[in-house]
């Protein structure tokens, strides 16, 4: 008999976040009034960030396999085979809601999270990446939402012991109310030693694992799920507390204990905690689960099973275990300081049945809590109304020089050292490129063999035309693996958009969605995991939609790779690709010309491709050691990023006739790439370039302490690079509003 001592009301269910309809489907498939634990358990499997109901339906059409894909999307992370028996594990996760109530700590554990997705596959986290998304400089929140997150994602980072490599920080107005912190973390296991969540076994024992449960976090799957409003500062309590040193123990004693061979499968407690962490290790092992929360750890008296059951404390985990071996993986865990508790077994009943003070508070249908979640066609239209823009149409306010150096000093291209120099991206010793490059760069173990990584995404492109957006955030990704001389082979995304219940919303994500899987296609470059968050609005006000890429390639020797900076002085400037001068939706078009408007450029796959190719080869051959490829700025923009990295000055002496030179310099063309080259290499670079139907033309050579534009026009290194340092620093360094500011 299951009591109820709550009523439940219409008023109660939509708190839960659940429509009449919802609500009436689910009682339909109980054939009863649920308890308030059962509401509270299926707000949190139907809610938008667990049960994926209206994007599921598009997510089903990216392609997900290759001959290196070990696992796709669908468990904790994608697995990838990298080759010598070593797999690569590796995930990326938003926290945006919950950033930007409490942005420390709500930074800090989406660290945590997407780390134990990482390790509950079996896997050693060796980096962390992360792409951030903030409102306009001159919002009085922005300030201190950027000194919270940064500080978030560093202070759990190097206390876990992972190495925060690469990522991206960006601004815009759009992101006002609404922030995007997308954490990525990446781990190497045995190939052969993975991981699972699905349970097997009928009356194996079900064990918590890691922290005790408090009520830090309670519905904050469902908070995320949701839009904002003026009083989201009352969401407070939904965010979770992390304590990056227990989960330190945790993952030492997981590791341990999965090489016992004691683990038969295993789930972190992430969003909705015990609740979608059992279910889904049930409903994927075909079995059903009971759970006795007597046994649960807690640090609060009094905690209720709803309470429990829908706490997201951090540094938890599920496990079911061989019998007989609960004695031994006690052990392990007590001798990390970690807490151990059976608090449950499997069935062969495919039911979810929870007891708490001797009595059923949930008896509920297992399967169908994932199974029948309601999947949605929501309504979408397409909204690629941006006329393309003439570079003749785009007037050249300023010198090239003046608008040079305004760009480097602009929000989005101004050095990120302030933030990555609050990250340790050194620890563990294996990291060859650290941030600032196209891609990071860590050794795999001893080496010679390294992971190329990179988070990547054009927001503004995706806005003006959501299919090219999503072709041109995937090759992005692919291109900066390719500039560091890796072999590109799987992504992770996070897909964040606004209200998919606005038509003009839901049709940003199906097409970016559509250009993503067009580019992964051509690419060979498949999607093994990632992440829906949806919702990002705040009073009605949508983010720019932001589908960020994080990419994953192999570089066979780490000691050969090739890095932006300039090296030499004389080396010849080859671009490669073709240049149109396309100024639509360019940097330079809002930063100069103070305009947001225009198609985004176009994205060809196949050229993308066989550019890709040719300089990966030319890298892997020795030829070449100096690459950037070219994105936000546009060339001039890559060539002053080159001459700040090593110091070395160059001379750009001409315009092509055909493309008017502020658009030639500061167009936003895609698959492109400058190399710095020996000159006496150049004739057969060229010669073989052409022979492959690929656009390669010689531009300038390097040399001196000043870059040379066209037109005789002259601008020293140090004061590219002053400007460029400064704008940070200078202004986190202003005064920062409080949080209810």
């Amino acid at each position: 008999m299951i009591r109820n001592d709550i009523a439940i009301t219409p008023d109660l269910v939509r708190q839960h976040g659940l429509t009449e309809e919802e609500y009436a489907r689910f009682t339909g498939l109980i054939g009863r009034e649920p308890t308030i634990t059962e509401l509270g358990i299926v707000s949190a499997m139907w809610n938008e960030h667990c049960s994926y109901k209206s994007s599921r339906i598009h997510l089903r059409t990216l392609p997900t396999s290759g001959p290196w894909v070990i696992q796709g999307p669908g468990e904790n992370a994608g697995v990838i085979d990298i080759g010598d028996g070593l797999a690569c594990v590796f995930k990326m996760e938003s926290h945006n809601h919950p950033s930007f109530i409490e942005p420390y700590q709500g930074a800090a554990t989406g660290v945590g999270g997407i780390l134990r997705d990482v390790f509950t596959m079996g896997a050693r986290p060796i980096a962390a990446l992360n792409a951030l998304r903030f409102g306009s400089p001159d919002h009085p929140r922005t300030r201190h939402l950027v000194a919270g997150v940064v500080a978030g994602i560093g202070g759990y980072g190097n206390s876990f012991g992972v190495p925060t490599v690469g990522g991206s920080v960006g601004f815009h107005r759009r992101y006002d109310g609404n922030i995007l912190v997308n954490a990525m973390a990446v781990g190497l296991a045995r190939a052969d030693a993975i991981f699972y969540a699905a349970a097997t076994g009928v009356g194996n024992p079900i064990v918590y694992l890691g922290s005790k449960t408090g009520r830090d976090g309670i519905h904050g799957a469902t908070m995320a799920s949701a839009a904002f409003d003026d009083a989201s500062e009352e969401k407070r309590p939904t965010v979770q507390v992390g304590d990056p040193f227990a989960e330190k123990l945790l993952l030492e004693a997981c590791l341990e204990l999965m090489a016992s061979g004691a683990v038969i499968a295993i789930q972190d407690m992430g969003a909705a905690g015990l609740t979608c962490s059992a279910v889904e290790m049930g409903a994927k092992g075909n079995l059903g689960v009971e759970l006795n929360l007597d046994a649960v750890p807690t640090r609060e008296a009094g905690m209720t099973a709803y309470e429990m059951m829908l706490s997201e404390s951090q540094e938890r985990m599920l496990m079911v275990l061989k019998p007989g071996m609960e004695e031994e993986a006690k052990a392990i865990f007590v001798k990390w300081g970690l807490d151990f508790a059976i608090i449950g077994h499997t069935t062969d009943t495919l039911r979810f049945v929870i007891k708490h003070g001797g009595e059923t508070v949930a008896d509920l249908p297992i399967k169908e809590l994932g199974d029948e979640a309601p999947v949605y066609d929501r309504p979408h239209r397409a909204n690629t109304h941006h006329p393309v823009l003439k570079a003749q149409d785009v007037p050249a306010p300023l010198t090239h020089g003046e608008a040079l150096k305004k760009l480097v000093a602009s929000p989005d291209l101004a050095s990120k050292r302030w933030a990555w120099e609050q990250y340790d991206h050194y620890i563990l010793g294996n990291t060859v490129q650290k941030p600032g490059g196209d891609a990071a760069v860590v050794r795999v173990e001893d080496g010679p063999k390294g992971l190329a990584l990179t988070t990547d995404v054009t927001p503004r492109y995706c806005e003006a035309d959501p299919v090219e957006g999503g072709r041109q955030a995937v090759a992005e990704a692919w291109r900066n693996i390719t500039a560091v001389g890796g072999r590109p082979l799987a992504v992770t995304d996070n897909l964040n958009f606004g209200n998919p219940e606005r038509p003009e919303v839901m049709g940003q994500f199906v097409g970016c969605i559509q250009g993503i899987g067009e580019a992964c296609r051509a690419l060979d470059f498949p999607v093994v995991s990632g992440n829906v968050s949806l919702y990002n609005e705040t009073n009605g006000v949508g983010i720019l939609p932001t589908p960020t890429i994080g990419g994953v390639g192999v570089v066979d020797d780490v000691t050969k790779i090739a890095t932006l900076a300039f090296k030499r002085e004389g080396d010849a400037l080859v671009l490669i690709g073709r240049t149109e001068g396309w100024l639509g939706q360019s940097l330079y078009l809002a930063e100069v010309c103070g305009r947001e408007e225009g198609a985004p450029p176009p994205v060809d796959l196949a050229a993308e491709r066989r550019n890709g190719d040719f300089v990966r080869g030319l890298i892997a051959s020795g030829l070449v050691d100096t690459v950037h490829d070219l994105s936000d700025g546009g060339l001039a923009v890559a060539l002053a990023e080159m001459a700040m990295a090593g110091n070395i000055g160059a001379v750009l002496p001409d315009c092509p006739l055909d493309v008017p030179c502020h658009a030639y310099l500061f167009g936003e063309d895609q698959g492109r790439y400058l190399l710095a080259v020996d000159p006496d290499t150049v004739p057969d670079l060229l010669y073989s370039a052409a022979a492959q139907g690929i656009d390669a033309a010689l531009i300038g050579i390097t040399g001196a302490d000043s870059l040379t534009l066209p037109g005789d026009e002259i601008i020293s290194v140090a004061d590219l690079r002053a400007r460029h340092e400064a704008w940070l620093p200078n202004y986190m360094a202003g005064p920062t509003a409080g949080p209810t500011a």
